[in-house]
């Protein structure tokens, strides 16, 4: 009988929600929350001999501590297989599982998770590990495990593997050669006449597309336009009072900013991607409100909007950050913004 470790957060381990996000890791010997599906499963060629479970804030800051902590467990229980998640489209949750993956698959340990296809972990791991192409909430759980457990059967026992739309996980960038009866060019002209009849048919060759944004109509006089200053660098009041999060953002603040400058000891960055002593030393070098200040003195800009909009950029998928700057954006619109400086870090 093989041997599964499996890997889960706090909420689905049951220790509570964001409030238990810092929880430190602890193993179990039993199945907790989804590892029992898996369990049920994959009973016939394997047994989840312990669960891991630890807080999203806790691996996403700590992450030498988390890996050094999976090492020791995979030293001692031998797994055969790691299942991480799955994390649908939760950041801090979907990268978690995804460095876990990826360290089991240094040791020589097989491992998979499933995560949505907007999950930041997605693109970071995909070339690490196998990730099962899962729905982007929990609601999909029940779908989800068995098309794990049937993936993770297929590991197990050696079965092979087809190509990865047959088994729905993301392409790792692999390329495999395979015999088909047509060359390249009697493909390539077939599926042609097909679109043009407009029948169906699969292509060889998928090509990334992004979305077109037109660009806005430009000022016409700066001198009498209203600027906000708009952040991803996690630029927030001392203290975080709201505890934005240092990655995988899914929301933004609005804070009241006035005087000629942004005082260093009132703001701080909690952003996880860069060192952020410099910035917090001077957050103007993140957020340059003392510029925008100077510029409306001289009367090169009309004024500055008196709130700084702020968010964290580090890892955070398109689909959240396309939501949030539609929010933002009705509610500069709303207060007669006329135009944004954006920084990043």
């Amino acid at each position: 009988m093989k041997k599964i470790l499996f890997y889960t957060n706090q909420f689905f381990g049951g220790l509570g929600s964001e409030d238990t996000a810092y929880a430190a890791p602890e193993v179990r010997e039993e199945m907790v929350g989804p590892a029992m599906g898996f369990g049920a499963a994959l009973k016939d060629v394997g047994e989840i001999v312990a669960t891991i479970i630890c807080g999203d804030n806790f691996y996403a800051e700590n992450m030498d501590e988390g890996r050094a902590f999976l090492r020791q467990q995979i030293e001692k229980y031998q797994p055969d297989l790691v299942i991480a998640g799955p994390a649908f489209n939760a950041g801090r949750f979907g990268i978690a599982c995804g460095d876990v993956c990826k360290t089991a698959k240094e040791m020589g340990v097989e491992a998979m998770t499933g995560l949505y296809e907007e999950n930041p972990a997605v693109e970071m791991f995909r070339k690490d590990c196998y990730i099962l192409q899962v729905a982007k909430s929990a609601a999909g759980m029940r779908k989800a495990v068995p098309l794990m457990a049937g993936f993770a059967k297929k590991l197990l026992t050696g079965e092979k593997l087809g190509s990865p739309k047959a088994e729905q996980y993301y392409a790792k960038g692999q390329r495999v050669n395979i015999f088909r009866e047509k060359n390249g060019a009697e493909r390539a002209v077939d599926m042609l006449l097909k679109k043009i009849k407009g029948e169906e048919y699969e292509t060889e060759l998928e090509l990334s597309t992004y979305e077109k944004v037109d660009p806005s109509t430009p000022i016409a006089d700066l001198s009498k336009a209203k600027i906000a200053l708009c952040t991803t660098g996690g630029m927030v009041p001392m203290g975080n009072p709201d505890h934005m999060v240092a990655a995988t953002a899914k929301f933004w603040k609005a804070y009241p900013i006035a005087g000629d400058k942004m005082e260093g000891g009132e703001w701080e960055s909690v952003h996880a991607g860069f060192d952020p002593v410099y910035a917090n030393e001077d957050p103007n070098r993140v957020t340059p409100y003392d510029m925008l200040k100077m510029l409306e003195k001289e009367g090169i800009i009309g004024d500055v909007y008196p709130e700084l909009i702020t968010t964290t950029g580090n890892s955070t998928s398109v689909a959240d950050a396309t939501r949030m700057g539609q929010e933002i954006a009705e509610r500069l619109i709303s207060a007669g913004v006329n135009g944004v400086l954006l920084t990043s870090t």
